[in-house]
């Protein structure tokens, strides 16, 4: 007998006296590989419970299917009107027409004084699922809505603010012709503005401003946007996704009624995200750039104007804070999956508006950092939370919606 064999036995030998309780399975020494692998099995059998969900993820879980969950009958609503509205409550009632076709009515109230009404309908799986319509009507208000000048150099000491209604209505298709990453997308909306005198501690922007010295100022002109969109999208979803990017191109003609205030936009888009370690960690990235183009002796009115500033832009700075004819923005962002609702992300942003498309490089950026939470469902962002630091103070984000 070999005296490594010799060992073994020995040893079971004295935990059998040592121990008289043991079983002769316990202490038999297995005959092959496959027979330790199932003795090891059985024994991690004996020791297995069932899975418990803590308190803290059920409480997530009922707030997620709350806000993202089966979109039928009534539900919370926090978009906002208008961006720089503050705090956002507000209610939505889904009913399904058919399978997956839906209305859906909604609006929204914040502190600040800005309101929502619209009413749209979904109909999510066109065309053998390789098409989206969203039909929308729609009234919104703001009351107070900033405006510091044109350009990146303006202060916070030159504070104005504005109102506005408009009642709108809209139509836009999606389609996928290849079920994978190719995207088309056209739209139409009719959107009449009416702009008022703002009513926040601020000035009212008309005491500070004549409409020769800024364009559109006191305007109220009928628009008809028309749309077109041609991209790669390759996210798993674009209001939620850990892999994937997206390419795109987006031009936009506003023709104004009156033929006063027309003009055309375009808009260049890259977003990549890069998962690492089985997703449960992703780094975003995240490009922009716009361009306006009046038509013709048409001038764009400025608040029109590509912008910078609030919980999608440059988050360290209030909403609005910069307008002019073009602008760049870049965004990186390190996503941390902590359970199935819920990820955190620290995060960069950074930008720049100018007036002439020659000057959109990577000079005179303004930027910011931050940390976020987002509250989030298999294919959509339902609540997001973040604080952002930039050169002008601290900047609280509640909000819903992807940053991008």
């Amino acid at each position: 007998m070999r005296a490594s064999v010799f060992f073994k036995r020995s040893a079971l030998l004295l935990l059998a006296l040592a121990f008289p309780g043991t079983t002769a399975a316990q202490v038999s020494e297995p005959q092959t590989r496959q027979a330790a692998i199932e003795q090891a099995q059985a024994e991690k059998a004996k020791q297995l419970v069932p899975f418990e969900i803590s308190k803290g993820e059920r409480l997530i879980g009922r707030l997620d299917r709350a806000l993202v969950g089966e979109r039928r009958g009534l539900r919370p609503y926090f978009d906002s009107a208008y961006s720089g509205g503050g705090f956002t409550l507000g209610a939505a009632y889904t009913r399904y027409l058919r399978t997956y076709n839906t209305i859906d009515a909604r609006g929204s109230y914040t502190i600040a004084g800005y309101k929502k009404a619209e009413v749209e309908f979904a109909a999510p799986r066109l065309f053998k699922r390789r098409g989206q319509l969203s039909v929308v009507a729609g009234w919104r208000e703001a009351t107070q809505v900033g405006f510091y000048g044109l350009g990146t150099a303006t202060s916070l000491d030159n504070e104005t603010n504005y109102g506005f209604q408009e009642p709108y209505a809209s139509a836009l298709l999606t389609l996928r012709p290849t079920r994978r990453t190719w995207l088309l997308r056209g739209g139409l909306e009719f959107a009449k503005w009416s702009q008022q005198p703002g009513t926040g501690t601020s000035p009212s922007v008309e005491t500070a401003y004549t409409p020769s010295t800024l364009p559109g100022l006191g305007a109220e002109p009928t628009y008809i946007h028309a749309q077109g969109t041609f991209g790669f999208d390759w996210r798993t979803a674009p209001a939620y996704a850990r892999r994937g990017g997206f390419l795109g191109v987006t031009l936009h003609d506003y023709t104004d009624r009156d033929e006063a205030f027309g003009f055309t936009q375009v808009d260049y888009e890259a977003i990549q995200h890069i998962p690492i370690l089985r997703e449960t960690w992703a780094i975003s990235l995240h490009a922009l750039a716009r361009t306006a183009v009046d038509k013709g002796e048409q001038q764009i009115p400025f608040f029109m104007l590509p912008s910078l500033g609030g919980g999608s832009t440059l988050r360290g700075f209030t909403s609005w804070r910069f307008r002019d004819r073009n602008s760049l923005l870049l965004q990186g962002e390190w996503r941390i999956m902590v359970n199935r609702f819920l990820d955190t992300a620290v995060f960069m942003d950074a930008g720049k508006v100018t007036a002439s498309k020659s000057d959109l490089d990577f000079t005179g950026l303004k930027t910011d950092y931050g940390l976020g939470v987002r509250l989030h469902g298999p294919l959509t962002t339902a609540l997001r939370v973040e604080v952002a630091r930039g050169t002008e103070g601290t900047v609280f984000v509640f909000t819903t919606g992807a940053a991008f």
